[in-house]
């Protein structure tokens, strides 16, 4: 597979990576141990060299299969994994937000432990914590860099004047924010003018939309007690219902191009800025093949005008996180 800079940071990596939350974590089922090993190795052995976990997925249980899965491969790959909550060791219950720099040292030697790694390539702050200034958050990582115990910094979900701030102290290589065709907010937030400014990457996590971008959910569709879908605004029967519109968007153009609609979704992300790299996640390897497989679609300017003439006439009902969660975010 063919690679992406993250800006200007040096660090490359395959034009589509892995976000590896949903083997284990969120979507109301979770595969065994031996199977997201065999299917992160799957990945790998297909060109996929970027793999993206956090300590809270599980908690503590992504890491620990994402460090054994990769073992064998370590040299060869990009791990990411996130700080920022304050996670009680014994229960795994969250108990907020924690960016503290003692907290983030605590956390980084843990999360080196459970991955079985001696550097973690890529190390984000899952949620900025309003109660800890991001000067200090930078300086707790850029010490971590010092010390070869982490290679890049990142930030998940930020506002633009946060990213700023902190790429003054130690140069952000990668912003990780929610972003594809029914959540634009990069492109008018300041995010992506952020990025191209001080010559960041950014990794577009749910870029399938949660699964409804691939046209395999509808308003009829069954979502599990402990799938935490059932909590977001857009994922309502009567969102989805008005939503639909944009599934007709994508089968317009994925029947010309003899293509499916998820990599429809995918092709157009990746037509947006040469640093961009979206993290799909799947718990099944026909999944895998066929996000990867839209690394090797383009879209022509007749695609992308049709796409974006058809946008603009739709308006996504509801918002993608309930209220205490998107306070949460742009920050």
């Amino acid at each position: 597979m063919i690679k992406r800079p993250l800006g200007k940071s040096g660090l490359a990596v395959s034009a589509i990576g892995f976000g590896c939350m949903g083997l284990n974590f969120s979507y109301g089922h979770a595969l065994e141990e031996r199977d997201s090993i065999t299917l992160i190795r799957q990945a790998a052995e297909r060109g996929v060299d970027f793999f993206d976990t956090a300590e809270i997925y599980g908690p503590f249980t992504n890491e620990m299969v994402v460090g054994k899965a990769l073992a064998p491969i370590r040299d060869e790959v990009v791990i990411a994994t996130k700080f920022g909550f304050d996670i009680d060791q014994a229960s795994g219950q969250n108990r907020g937000l924690n960016s503290r720099p003692e907290h983030i040292r605590a956390v980084a030697e843990a999360s080196l432990k459970r991955l079985g790694i001696e550097t973690i390539d890529l190390l984000y702050q899952h949620r900025v914590d309003p109660a800890v200034p991001i000067e200090d958050v930078a300086g707790a990582v850029k010490d971590l860099i010092a010390e070869g115990k982490v290679r890049h910094f990142g930030l998940s979900e930020p506002g633009a004047a946060t990213v700023r701030r902190a790429h003054a102290v130690q140069p952000v290589t990668a912003l990780q924010n929610e972003y594809s065709l029914w959540t634009r907010g990069p492109e008018t937030n300041g995010i992506l003018k952020a990025c191209e400014e001080l010559g960041i990457g950014l990794v577009a996590y749910s870029p399938l939309g949660k699964g409804f971008l691939t046209g395999a959910m509808g308003k009829d569709a069954k979502i599990a007690e402990n799938d935490f879908r059932r909590l977001l605004p857009r994922f309502s029967p009567e969102a989805m219902a008005a939503n639909q519109g944009l599934i007709d968007v994508l089968k317009q153009v994925a029947d010309r191009k003899q293509a499916t609609l998820a990599q429809i979704a995918l092709a157009w992300l990746l037509s947006r800025k040469p640093w961009i790299v979206p993290i799909p996640g799947t718990t099944r390897l026909s999944r895998l093949e066929e996000n990867l497989a839209a690394a090797d679609i383009s879209l022509g300017v007749e695609d992308l005008a049709d796409i974006e003439s058809a946008l603009a006439a739709i308006k996504v009902e509801g918002e993608r996180y309930p209220p205490q969660l998107m306070a949460t975010v742009g920050r």
